[in-house]
C-alpha cells in the first residue's frame, strides 16, 4: 500500500506525521531552558513576550518578571531576561563571545541590506567600525563638538523666551517636551553635518521626522513582536515600508537632506572642519558609510536624549526641594562666574563641576532610562556558565538573553530600600563605599557596556548637562497640568511623551528675545 493510499485510507495520519515532529521539537525547547522560572506557558509559546512588547509599557512587564522569578528570567521558548549586572557584564564585555540576535539586528536597519553599527552581526566589522567612529564621538577630533552644541542650546533658550514667557498677566502653556525633541534632532545633525534641520528655527517638526519615525517604530514594533522582521527583507514589501530619499517627508525626506550635505563636503572636502564627519572619513568611512551612520546616529541618539532631558525636568519640577536645590546650585555657579553672562552658555566642564546637578542627571536616568528595548545577545554555541548571587549558572547555546532595564536600576541591593523614589542625594550622601561602587557600576549600563556602549554617551551627557542648566537660569519653571503631567508610552523599548505643558517665567533680566 502506498503512502498516499494510506493517507487518503487514514486521514488523520498526515497531521500526525506533522504533530510529533513539532511536540517533540516543543519539548526539546522546553527542556533547554527548564531550569529557569518564568511567566505560565512562557516555555511553550511566545505569547507572553509577544503581549509584553504589543503593550505600551514592556518595560514594566520585564522589570515584573524579574521580580517574581528571580534575575534570570524566562520569557519565551528561547529567551531569558536578566537583572543582573554580574551577567550582562560577561555577555556585554569586550571579548564576550556572545552575538547580537538577528532579530535585534534587522530592527536596527534603515535601509533593506544596508548594516550600520547598531545592526552589524560581524563582530570584526562591528568593532573596527567603532574604531573608526569613537574618536569622532568623544571630541578628540571633534574640536567643534562644544561650540556647535552652544548653538543649538542657545536657540533653544531663545525659542522659549521669544514665544513662550508667561507672565502675572498672560500664561503661555507649552510643551517642553516638544521642544526638547527638536533640539536634540538639531544638535545630531549639527554635530554630524554641520547643518541642523531647522526644528529650533522654526518651531516645528520639520520634514515630519518625528511624526514618521514614531509610525515606523510602531510597524516595527508590530513586526518585532511576532517575529516578522524578516518580511522587511523581501524586496518588494522593502521598497513600500522602508523609506526612501524621493520621500517629502520622513524619514526619507532627512536621508536625502543628509546626501546632500554630505556630498556637498566631500567636494569642498571634508577637512575643511574639524567635526565628526571630518573624523569618520578620516578613519576610513566611505560617502555611503556617511549617509548611513549620520541617519542611524539621529534616530538612536535625539530621541533618547530628548527622553532624558523630559525626564530630568518631570522629576525635578515634582520634586519642589530638590527644584530649589538646584536651582540655588545654578545661581550659585552664576554668581562664581563660572558660567559666562546670559545668554552665554555654560562650558560642559563648569557643567560637570557641579555635584546636584550631576546627582540630578544621574537618578532620573536611574528612576527612568530613556531606553528600555532588551538588546538581547545569543549564547555563543558552547554554552557558557555565569555567576548569580555567587553560584554558577550554566546558560545554554542558541539561547537569548535580554537586559531588564528598569529591574536593574530598581534593584533594592544595590540603591536601598526607597529605590523606587526620586532622590537625588543617594548620589552624595552614600557613606557605604562597596554600595556607592556598586551604584556607580550599575548606573554605566544605562549607557549599555563593553563593546555595545552608546556612542553618543559623552554627547548625550554634554546635552543633557548644559541644557538643564540654561533652563535653571533663565526660567521659572512650573507644570500646566499637574494632575496630569504628560501622556507616555513605551514602544519597543522607546518612550514617546507628550502634552508636557509647563508655564515659564523670565529669571533673566536685560536679555531680550
Amino acid at each position: 500500500m502506498g503512502l498516499f493510499s494510506l493517507a487518503s485510507e487514514q486521514p488523520w495520519l498526515p497531521a500526525l506525521l506533522v504533530a510529533v515532529p513539532y511536540v517533540i521539537y516543543k519539548i526539546q525547547a522546553y527542556r533547554k531552558l527548564s531550569a529557569f522560572k518564568g511567566p505560565p506557558g512562557s516555555g511553550w509559546f511566545e505569547l507572553w513576550h509577544i503581549t509584553a512588547w504589543l503593550g505600551n509599557n514592556s518595560h514594566l512587564k520585564f522589570k515584573e518578571v524579574c521580580d517574581k522569578y528571580g534575575v534570570i528570567a524566562r520569557v519565551g521558548p528561547n529567551d531569558l531576561v536578566t537583572s543582573s549586572r554580574e551577567v550582562l557584564s560577561q555577555v556585554n564585555a569586550v571579548r564576550s563571545p556572545y552575538t547580537r540576535t538577528r532579530w535585534s539586528a534587522r530592527m536596527a536597519r534603515t535601509r533593506n541590506g544596508v548594516d550600520n553599527i547598531l545592526s552589524e552581526m560581524n563582530e570584526e566589522i562591528h568593532v573596527r567600525k567603532r574604531h573608526q567612529m569613537a574618536p569622532g564621538y568623544s571630541g578628540k577630533e571633534n574640536r567643534e563638538l562644544e561650540s556647535t552644541m552652544d548653538v543649538y542650546i542657545a536657540k533653544f533658550i531663545h525659542l522659549i523666551r521669544s514665544r513662550y514667557l508667561s507672565t502675572p498677566y498672560h500664561v503661555t502653556p507649552f510643551d517642553i517636551g516638544e521642544k526638547t525633541q527638536f533640539l536634540a534632532v538639531d544638535v545630531i545633525n549639527g554635530i554630524g553635518l554641520g547643518e541642523s534641520l531647522g526644528d529650533l528655527d522654526n518651531d516645528e517638526d520639520r520634514f515630519e521626522y518625528v511624526k514618521q519615525m514614531r509610525l515606523g517604530v510602531r510597524i516595527n514594533s508590530i513586526l518585532t513582536s511576532f517575529g516578522f522582521t524578516w518580511v522587511q527583507e523581501i524586496p518588494w514589501i522593502a521598497r513600500r515600508l522602508q523609506p526612501k530619499e524621493e520621500d517629502a517627508i520622513g524619514l526619507g525626506r532627512v536621508l536625502r537632506h543628509c546626501r546632500v550635505r554630505i556630498q556637498e563636503r566631500v567636494k569642498r572636502g571634508l577637512s575643511e572642519r574639524s567635526d565628526m564627519l571630518a573624523s569618520f572619513a578620516r578613519h576610513g568611512l566611505t560617502t555611503e558609510d556617511l549617509v548611513n551612520e549620520v541617519i542611524i546616529q539621529l534616530i538612536a541618539g535625539a530621541d533618547t536624549t530628548s527622553t532624558a532631558i523630559r525626564c530630568l525636568i518631570l522629576h525635578v519640577l515634582t520634586h519642589p526641594p530638590v527644584y530649589k536645590k538646584l536651582q540655588d546650585e545654578v545661581d550659585s555657579a552664576v554668581a562664581a562666574g563660572k558660567a559666562p553672562a546670559a545668554p552665554g552658555i555654560i562650558t560642559e566642564a563648569a557643567a560637570r563641576s557641579l555635584p546636584y546637578l550631576q546627582a540630578c542627571i544621574k537618578e532620573s536616568l536611574r528612576i527612568h532610562p530613556p531606553l528600555t528595548t532588551t538588546l538581547p545577545k545569543r549564547v555563543p554555541d558552547s554554552g557558557d556558565t555565569v555567576m548569580v548571587d555567587g553560584k554558577p549558572v550554566f546558560l545554554p547555546p542558541g539561547t537569548n538573553v535580554g537586559y531588564s532595564v528598569y529591574a536593574l536600576h530598581r534593584d533594592k541591593r544595590t540603591y536601598g530600600e526607597d529605590v523606587d523614589e526620586f532622590r537625588p542625594e543617594r548620589w552624595l550622601l552614600e557613606k557605604d563605599e562597596a554600595r556607592l561602587l556598586a551604584m556607580n557600576k550599575t548606573h554605566d549600563m544605562i549607557f549599555g557596556y563593553g563593546r555595545y556602549q552608546c556612542l553618543g554617551k559623552p554627547i548625550a551627557q554634554m546635552e543633557i548637562s548644559k541644557a538643564i542648566f540654561e533652563l535653571m537660569r533663565n526660567f521659572e519653571l512650573s507644570l500646566a497640568r499637574p494632575e496630569n503631567p504628560w501622556k507616555q508610552e513605551n514602544v519597543l523599548g522607546l518612550f514617546f511623551h507628550e502634552d508636557l505643558l509647563v508655564h515659564a517665567v523670565d529669571r533673566v533680566q536685560g536679555v531680550t528675545a
